[in-house]
Parts: C-alpha cells; sequence; structure tokens
C-alpha cells in the first residue's frame, strides 16, 4: 500500500488537518475493525479456558505479541504488553534491585515520565545524573562516556525528543553502556511509530513505547526486555505457573515463563489485537516510506518557517538529527494562543505548552513552552503550505 492510498482509512483529516500525532496519532479504519471483530465475534478471556472463543482470543492475543516484537526485531527479548510508556518506565524502575550508591544517568530533555521514576530513586539512595544538552539539543556520546561509570546501574534516553525532534545517538550510548555493566533503557514512543527501530541492533535492554503514538488504540504500551531481570510491577491472576499450597497452608509460587509473568490480571485484550493490527498496517506501507514522506514535510516546514520574520525554531537544522516533531514560537504571542489562531483560523490541530518537559523548556528560557507541529503519515504538502501561510499571518499581528 502506498501512502498516498491510506488516507481514506483516517476519518479526522476530511474536515480537519491533524498535527498532534506526538500526543496521540489518528487510529485507521483497519485497526478499529479488529477491535470491533474481538468484541462482537469472540469476545472471552485468554489463557483462562478451553472453549472455542477464549482459545481463538488467546491465539490472537498471542499474534499481537508476536507482530509487536517481530516489527521492533525484538523476537529474542521479552514483550510484554503495558497502558503506556510511562507504565512501561515504571516497571523497569520498581522492578530492578537498587542499593544506596547505585547510579542513573538520564537527560533534562526526558519527557516527565523518562525522568520522575528516576527522580523518586534518590529516596533510595541512588544517585541521578542529569546531562545537559549541546546545540539543537543534541547529546555527544562524549558527555555519556564522561558520566557513565561503573557505578552506573541505568541509563535512559529518549530516541527522540518530543518537543525538539531530535534523534540522539543510541548505538554509540549502548556501546558505553554495555563496556561499562550499565542496563540502558530507550524511549521509543517518538522513534518506533516514524521510522525503522531494531532493539538488538541498536544494543539496548529495556525498549518502551506507546500504541495510541502508533495508530494503535489508547491504552496499549509496550515494554521490551533483552533479558527478564526486573521482578514483576504487580503479581495475581495469569502471571503464576503454580502455588506451592499443602492442606491450609500457603507456602508460595512459582512464576510463569515469557512475557505472562508482567501481565497480572485480564490485560486489555482489544487494546492489543489493535495494537497488532497497528503494526500490520504500518508494515503494509514500509517503516523507510513513512520516513521518507515525513522527512519531505518536515523538510517543506521548516523552510517555510525559515523565511518568516519573529518566528524562532527550536531543534537542530540538519534532517539527518530530526524527525517531524518542530517545536516553534511567534514573537511573545503565548503558545496557546497561537494554537487556538490556528484552529480557528484554518482547522489545523497542533500542541501548545511545556509538552511534560518542564526541565527542557527551563533550560530553553522558555517560560510558556512552545507550540509543536507533529507530522505523521497521513499529513501532506498542501496541509503543510496551510500551516506555513497561516503562522505568516499570525506573525503579522506581533
Amino acid at each position: 500500500m502506498k501512502i498516498e492510498d491510506c488516507m481514506e482509512d483516517f476519518q479526522i483529516p476530511r474536515y480537519l488537518h491533524y498535527m498532534d500525532s506526538a500526543a496521540t496519532s489518528l487510529i485507521p479504519e483497519p485497526v478499529i475493525a479488529s477491535m470491533n471483530e474481538y468484541d462482537r465475534h469472540y469476545r472471552a478471556n485468554v489463557g483462562r479456558g478451553m472453549h472455542r472463543l477464549t482459545r481463538v482470543a488467546t491465539q490472537r492475543y498471542q499474534d499481537a505479541h508476536d507482530s509487536v516484537s517481530s516489527f521492533v526485531g525484538g523476537k529474542e527479548g521479552t514483550t510484554v504488553f503495558t497502558r503506556n510508556t510511562t507504565e512501561a518506565i515504571n516497571m523497569v524502575a520498581a522492578g530492578l534491585d537498587w542499593q544506596p550508591g547505585d547510579r542513573v544517568v538520564t537527560t533534562i530533555a526526558e519527557h516527565h515520565s523518562n525522568l520522575l521514576p528516576w527522580l523518586r530513586l534518590r529516596q533510595k539512595g541512588v544517585e541521578v545524573v542529569i546531562l545537559q544538552p549541546g546545540p539543537g539539543g543534541i547529546f555527544a556520546a562524549r558527555s555519556f562516556d564522561e558520566a557513565v561509570t561503573v557505578d552506573t546501574k541505568l541509563v535512559a534516553v529518549s530516541h527522540v525528543s518530543n518537543v525538539l525532534g531530535t534523534v540522539q545517538p543510541v548505538r554509540e550510548i549502548a556501546a558505553i553502556c554495555k563496556e561499562r555493566g550499565a542496563h540502558f533503557l530507550v524511549d521509543g514512543a517518538q522513534s518506533v511509530p516514524h521510522f525503522s527501530v531494531n532493539a538488538q541492533d541498536m544494543g539496548c535492554d529495556f525498549l518502551c513505547f506507546s500504541g495510541h503514538k502508533m495508530l494503535g488504540p489508547t491504552g496499549t504500551g509496550v515494554l521490551w526486555m533483552k533479558d527478564a531481570v526486573i521482578s514483576p510491577f504487580m503479581v495475581g491472576g495469569g502471571m503464576i505457573d503454580d502455588i506451592d499450597a499443602e492442606g491450609d497452608t500457603v507456602e508460595g509460587y512459582s512464576l510463569a515463563a515469557g512475557y505472562k509473568r508482567y501481565e497480572a490480571g485480564t490485560p486489555n485484550i482489544s487494546g492489543a489485537i489493535g495494537l497488532g493490527q497497528a503494526v500490520k498496517y504500518l508494515e503494509s506501507l514500509g517503516m523507510d516510506a513513512i520516513f521518507r514522506h515525513e522527512q519531505k514535510l518536515t523538510e517543506r516546514f521548516l523552510a517555510g518557517l525559515s523565511g518568516i520574520d519573529n518566528v524562532t525554531v527550536y531543534g537542530p537544522e540538519d534532517l539527518k538529527n530530526r524527525i517531524g516533531v518542530i517545536s516553534f514560537n511567534i514573537g511573545k504571542i503565548h503558545p496557546h494562543e497561537i494554537a487556538y489562531l490556528l484552529d480557528e483560523r484554518a482547522a489545523i490541530l497542533v500542541r501548545s505548552g511545556d509538552h511534560c518537559c518542564i526541565p527542557l523548556m527551563r533550560h530553553l528560557g522558555l517560560e510558556n513552552g512552545t507550540v509543536r507541529a507533529s507530522l505523521y503519515l497521513y499529513n501532506t504538502l498542501e496541509e503543510v503550505d496551510l500551516l506555513i501561510e497561516t503562522v505568516e499571518e499570525i506573525a503579522r499581528m506581533v
């Protein structure tokens, strides 16, 4: 399927210009249909029975795990379904055996979800080191080479900034972590939906991402682990292999194998099936084709903004170091007002504010944050041109 052929699968772009995919992407009709099919035709719990419906549901749920694992090159690891990236990161933070004196290295450019779980570990005597970016929000590998010591237990980095669109050198960071014996966690919420990501080739130990940013339903996310080294976040139904019980005495329990030990309770079955279908949809388009399409849009948008007075763009200028997440401001107009005007004047939907990155905003000296347009496969060059024209109109108000 070609990019232009997929437009009919999305309802909202028929009457609005949606450019807020870094927060939540739109969802195509085949994904909606797959979830409806589960609820209408084989709704049942998974792994808990032998009747025909539960057998079908269990197989489809397993198929979704297999599809997602393959999508990120993670067949050799463990793919756990979560509610979102936030939960996945918190599972790692809660599941590792932390000791006083352990060290975590992260950056000031992180989404709160990849910062607060590590800051909370200070209560356990863990040292948290926060690195500062270079120009354009890029972190040089040498910064990590200096910061990652033999006491470092984990390094946590966003593959792509949700504010600046900056792509970080994760392979180089992974090599440093491996040399020092540190775990490496990659927040892939903004990378996995937009270009080909292979967890094994990247060299990370944990890869976390969200379904709702990659054409999937809300309430779905993924924690991929190279090795299942963390303890379960929750315990309960579905995640045990056996319980050691003798008469009235219960001594203990043994955990199920694979992802099941990390998925206590009834999961979001329809959501998982929808996520599996979203992955198939992306694969049918081809991640390389999606990336090329978005780069064309990004190049056009950056070029257009550069010619408008009173517009400031944040992030790297070189397309090789960024994706289609573009933050900007217009003079001293509040970002919320700009977002409102874009909607009112041209039905363009963007995000404004701090984007859950308050430390980065303070670092950049942006009290009110930025306007952020985030592009995806269903956006067009005509929409980008409309955005440029409308930004230019607003800039004349300054």
